[in-house]
């Protein structure tokens, strides 16, 4: 391990914060300020600077395990790889390809994903493929599709957001959920921008607004519709934009035009002065964007909910412009990346669909095989765990821990438990991994290299900085063992290469020419600059001209590769393309190059409160844990900071059930029960609990979650359902 520093990024949210990590005597690592990094100029948050302790063997898995007599004891590399290739031949041979589920992560990196993608279609012949990068921003992607024939979570780096003039945050508290991104919406208010907050809680980013709205939980699209109303009575839509730049304007403007303001105070909560001076404070500006995140996405309706709000940036001429734009807020690691290159049930590399025949011919060149062996679509993530142990049969899961992280989480824990057989992949004992009959320890962020992709689509590269334990293997090693052994004869490991860079170079060919076209991209790119956009294609004359370098040493050292004469570095440099760190400036991705108004119309939430669950609960996360907290929870500092779940609730609720601060309440939905103690604030809505959803046990905020689905993206409706709210006596 060399003595310098090793430059990379951090392993949870999707700003991939750029960190240095510097050797300990101990053999670990310590993380040091890295601020040539654009996103986070070195700063940190608590999860990503105590990400090393969960590299420490003593929080961490070491060995495989395999269920025997009931429990999981360890066992040998070879004994546990063939456990699981016993498991899915078994299935595959006895109920078919499509009774073998694959399950994926928004955490994986982008070789990982493309080898999970690849290794379902071609070694097992399954549909059934997903991840859970469905429950984070599938709604905000489908929207995107549809109105701007293209997404990626931000279309515009976030170097923009300080320069715009007015930015609507819709559902996300970066504060606590990315706080290095806060400096942006702070800078953004320094330059005499606004900041409106649209949230149904006072959250540490809402007391930083201009403008707090705060509407019932699943009232998003009418409160969007609402404002596109009052900017079109108020005579303020950009005319000359919406002629030249988009069709299918008069029908959304009807569909709006029905939800006018006192219409939607009714349905929102948000009087008609507070919705008068949002449009006032976003349309007078030269500039302004929209930003969403999980608020109004995890909706039943999220697409919808989406899809307005983008259609009031078209109708006020603030997308595909500089320092305008609706963007999201991805979310997960690589929750960008993580869907564009085949682990999601209808994608295959490059953001092809599976369903284009074109697509289908492309990626199966690449790949090697014919066309038509290669399935159809699957099911979406929620429907996949809901059909374990009846269609599905054995499940391969990478990276996620749905007993968790799942809507309707104990129905799904127990389709869990319900597989004849089931394997997972882990760098920790997560409470699904407790589950498997086998257990692989695989390796994690600074043990491995690998290419992960922002929420502004900018493609990095994590670095290798320690050596894994004895015992752990990486996720590629696994596909790579399990080809071997479920190919036969086919000799079908030869496509699952186990160095990252080789995988790269596979995945650049197939997404050349796709609507996610990383095919301009190297590791020696990366390592030589801060991560590239996409699109990014190859330039022919580039590719002649700029030949692979060794991923070790290409991380290490920036000169790489640089002994060629200057001159023809420099030829080589002015073919290679740039990147696309802003999407849209000249025309949209769609066949006339014109965005899409889609016409939506306000609809209920799927579970309305009633005389039996009165009372409205919405899930989120808190700054200290992050996702299903699987690793958060084994580290000592995040945990005296946040050590377990609550029930925030408004003091007039509170007093009606008698309970006071730290009293333990029930809160009761028609699929479970979770209790927590009772934390007390006027910053909620007296018609409304939230609960975060990091913790197992009797506090799992998921249990009571209803998954009921967008028809479009399939996203389930997490941010809002009826319950009851109940003290607890002892």
């Amino acid at each position: 391990m060399p003595n310098s520093a090793t430059p990379t990024h951090c392993p949870y949210c999707a700003l991939q914060c750029g960190m240095n990590l510097t050797p300990q005597q101990d053999g670990g690592v310590a993380v040091v300020e890295r601020p040539d990094f654009p996103v986070n100029k070195g700063a940190l948050c608590g999860k990503g600077r105590t990400a090393p302790a969960v590299l420490s063997s003593s929080v961490r898995l070491t060995s495989p395990l395999v269920r025997s007599g009931g429990e999981l004891v360890p066992a040998t590399w070879d004994e546990a790889l063939d456990r699981v290739a016993e498991g899915l031949a078994r299935t595959r041979t006895e109920h078919g390809p499509d009774a073998c589920g694959v399950f994926g992560g928004g955490g994986l990196t982008n070789e990982k994903a493309y080898s999970l993608g690849k290794f379902a279609r071609i070694v097992l012949g399954t549909s059934q493929i997903d991840y859970n990068g469905r429950f984070c921003m599938s709604s905000a992607a489908a929207a995107g599709m549809k109105a701007f024939g293209l997404d990626r979570g931000l279309p515009f780096p976030l170097e923009d957001i300080p320069k715009t003039g007015c930015v609507i945050l819709v559902g996300s508290n970066p504060a606590e959920t990315m706080p290095p991104s806060l400096r942006y919406f702070t800078e953004l208010r320094e330059n005499g921008g606004t900041l409106i907050v649209i949230d149904p809680r006072r959250t540490r980013t809402a007391e930083q607004a201009d403008l707090h709205l705060a509407p019932r939980p699943g009232t998003d699209l009418a409160l969007a519709l609402g404002l596109l109303h009052l900017v079109v009575a108020e005579g303020r839509v950009d005319e000359e934009y919406v002629q030249e730049r988009t069709v299918g304007w008069e029908d959304a403007r009807a569909a709006a035009m029905a939800h006018w303001p006192e219409y939607v105070e009714r349905i929102t909560g948000v009087s008609v002065p507070q919705l008068r001076e949002a449009v006032r404070l976003f349309c007078e500006p030269e500039h302004a964007m929209v930003l969403t995140a999980r608020g109004p996405e995890q909706q039943s309706k999220g697409t919808d909910t989406v899809g307005a709000w983008i259609n009031l940036c078209l109708a006020t001429g603030r997308a595909g412009r500089p320092l305008s734009g609706y963007g999201c807020l991805t979310g997960q690691g690589n929750g960008q990346g993580g869907r564009e290159h085949g682990q999601k049930a209808d994608q295959l590399p490059g953001y092809r669909k599976l369903d284009d025949p074109a697509a289908r011919r492309h990626v199966a060149e690449v790949w090697g095989v014919d066309p038509d062996s290669l399935p159809g679509p699957g099911r979406s993530a929620y429907e996949l765990l809901d059909a374990l142990g009846t269609d599905i049969k054995s499940l391969l899961l990478m990276g996620s821990n749905p007993v968790v992280s799942a809507p309707r989480a104990a129905h799904i824990e127990e389709r869990i438990k319900s597989l004849d057989f089931l394997a997972v992949c882990d760098v920790v004992m997560s409470e699904t991994a407790a589950l498997a009959d086998v257990v692989l320890p695989v390796t994690q962020w600074a043990e491995e290299t690998g290419t992960t992709t922002n929420l502004e689509g900018r493609v990095l590269l994590r670095r290798r900085a320690i050596t894994p334990p004895e015992g752990v293997r990486s996720d590629l090693e696994v596909m790579h063992e399990l080809a071997a052994r479920l190919g036969g004869e086919r000799g079908l490991e030869k496509g699952f290469p186990t160095d990252p860079e080789e995988v790269f170079e596979e995945l650049r060919r197939a997404s050349a020419g796709g609507a996610a076209d990383y095919s301009g991209i190297t590791y020696r790119r990366l390592a030589e600059e801060n991560g590239v956009f996409w699109p990014c294609p190859a330039v022919p004359e580039a590719a002649d001209a700029e030949s692979s370098e060794d991923c070790e040493d290409a991380s290490l050292d920036a000169t790489a590769g640089a002994d060629d004469p200057a001159q023809d570095e420099e030829a080589a440099a002015a073919s290679v393309h740039p990147g696309t760190p802003r999407l849209f400036l000249d025309r949209f991705a769609t066949p006339d190059g014109r965005a899409r108004f889609v016409p939506v119309s306000h609809r209920a939430i799927a579970e309305e409160p009633d005389d039996e669950y009165p009372v409205l609960l919405t899930t989120g996360r808190v700054v200290a844990q992050y996702q299903s907290g699987a690793q958060t929870r084994r580290v000592d500092e995040l945990n005296a900071a946040a050590p377990g779940p609550f029930v925030e609730l408004h003091p007039r609720l509170a007093a009606r059930l008698g309970a006071a601060e730290g009293d333990p309440v029930a809160v009761v939905s028609r699929r479970g029960r979770a209790v927590a103690p009772a934390r007390i604030t006027t910053g909620i809505r007296p018609d409304t609990v939230f609960m975060p959803f990091h913790w197992p046990g009797e506090g799992r905020a998921n249990t009571l979650t209803n998954p009921a689905l967008d028809p479009t993206s399939r996203m389930p409706e997490f941010k809002a359902c009826a319950v009851r709210v109940e003290a607890v006596r002892s």
